[in-house]
């Protein structure tokens, strides 16, 4: 795994094997995980989003702790995929970095607890599949708008962004931080040393 410029984000690029029959690759695998970083993920849930083109999901983060680690693969079509360092304190916070995922690189991306995730449909029916280290809880998930100028996004030009309308209405990055809805680099390195101290239960 390839460790990105935002702590706590790591890209797979995985070698694919093909023949006749079609192809293989491991997505995921335990060792590589722990070795990047330093504990093993715990799966909670596994989700499968299906994207028109030009659909944006998210800014999406959790409160810390738990929060809702990431791991993200698109197993067709394209997505361009965004990592959002969205941890108060953060020596690159509200910095962000993009990874395209498709159908044919196999590439995935890791993203740890309070760091944001979204991602934009580059192709029809584009299909997203990740796991996450906690379930789906309302009440612990937020949003950051992810067309907010002062983040920054470069999203690819010609497309027009398409939101959910629960992520049009979504606080601008300076309004999430004053309201304190954004979590801490402090809780969030703590939780990452919980984890690797295998101290956090199932």
């Amino acid at each position: 795994m390839r460790s990105l410029g935002i702590e706590g984000a790591w890209a797979l690029e995985p070698k694919i094997f093909h023949d006749e029959r079609g192809s293989f690759h491991e997505w995921y695998r335990s060792a590589q995980f722990r070795e990047a970083t330093g504990y093993d993920l715990p799966l909670r849930q596994a989700n499968l989003s299906v994207s028109r083109w030009g659909v944006v999901r998210g800014v999406h983060f959790a409160d810390v702790p738990p929060g809702q680690a990431k791991y993200i693969t698109c197993v067709r079509g394209a997505v361009l995929d965004v990592v959002v360092d969205l941890r108060v304190g953060s020596p690159t916070f509200a910095q962000w970095e993009a990874v395209r995922l498709d159908e044919d690189a196999r590439h995935a991306l890791f993203i740890a607890e309070g760091l944001g995730h979204a991602f934009m449909a580059l192709t029809e029916d584009a299909t997203v599949v990740y796991l996450t280290s906690e379930g789906y809880a309302p009440e612990r998930e937020h949003g950051v708008h992810a067309l907010d100028p002062d983040l920054g996004i470069t999203w690819p030009e010609g497309i027009r962004p398409v939101l959910s309308p629960k992520d049009e209405q979504a606080p601008s990055l300076a309004e999430a931080r004053e309201t304190g809805l954004l979590p801490s680099y402090e809780a969030c390195s703590a939780y990452y040393e919980k984890l690797r101290g295998g101290s956090v239960s199932d």
